[in-house]
């Protein structure tokens, strides 16, 4: 990282790397975004790993995001149930850091925009469809592991409500129309799933060719996905991070902001 380091201001944030940092994106023609759960706890959504994180506090809640024991254990679905249906995503609204990514896109210099998050919060703030990558799916949408039929969270969570803490599938399968009965979960890419490779391939072309590329609020720990770092740095794109932790990209980074990503980001982009 260029320059000498200065003084945090109140919020954390390096003063003098958010000005060199600032320089990079007003400078930009083509910027891809990658972003992770720290962007969304502005907006009372908490992250995992974080001191704050859901797995941090509840360690029994990451079994729910791993497919191996979702599928063996009803109990482990039961938790996952319970969880969808008291998620605060459901009553969450964008924060100023997702403003600041649709004041980027409206710019005109937002190339893509991928993120790991499941909560639909870009698509709520107003960024374009077309643009956002939901690397990791969408806890907005039902699908079932048998059939592969599919439909809005909504209709299963009213299902919840009503008394079942597992609902089957209902979606008529054979020549007789019976019940699928398969096991329901959210559209999310859970521990031992895979990506689906249209969504990967779409990520990583966007971080070959962009100018310049911004990793805000993940860990960079989660792969396939933490990848397109490599690929954005390995096509001479310079990379800047805001995040509040360390991430294992820092040492290749032009440019890594710490700070509250709700105040930094609209900073950085310039709103």
């Amino acid at each position: 990282m260029d320059g000498e380091a200065t003084e945090p201001d109140d919020h954390g944030v390096d003063e003098a790397a958010l000005a060199r940092a600032r320089a990079l994106v007003d400078g930009a023609e083509s910027i891809t975004v990658l972003t992770g759960a720290g962007i969304s706890t502005d907006s009372g959504i908490p992250d995992f790993r974080g001191p704050k994180g859901l797995w941090t506090r509840n360690p029994k809640a990451e079994a729910t995001s791993n497919i191996a024991y979702y599928v063996r254990d009803p109990e482990v679905r039961r938790l996952a149930w319970r969880s969808r249906l008291d998620s605060t995503a459901w009553s969450a609204e964008p924060n100023a850091g997702h403003l600041a990514l649709v004041a980027l896109e409206r710019r005109g210099t937002l190339r893509a925009l991928i993120t790991q998050n499941v909560d639909g919060l870009h698509h709520a703030a107003g960024n374009d469809p077309d643009l956002v990558i939901e690397a990791h799916g969408t806890m907005r949408r039902w699908v079932c592991l048998s059939c592969d039929a599919g439909g809005p969270m909504a209709e299963a969570l009213d299902r919840v409500r009503l008394g079942e803490d597992d609902p089957a599938c209902r979606a008529p399968v054979g020549s007789d129309g019976e019940a699928c009965g398969g096991i329901l979960k959210s559209a999310t890419v859970s521990y031992g799933q895979q990506l689906d490779p249209v969504d990967l391939e779409r990520a990583d072309e966007a971080a070959a060719d962009c100018d310049l590329f911004l990793a805000v609020g993940s860990t960079l720990s989660v792969y396939p996905i933490a990848q397109v770092v490599s690929v954005a740095h390995h096509h001479g794109a310079p990379v800047v991070i805001v995040n509040a932790q360390p991430t294992p990209y820092d040492p290749i980074a032009a440019e890594v902001l710490r700070g509250q990503i709700g105040r930094v980001l609209p900073t950085l982009v310039g709103v």
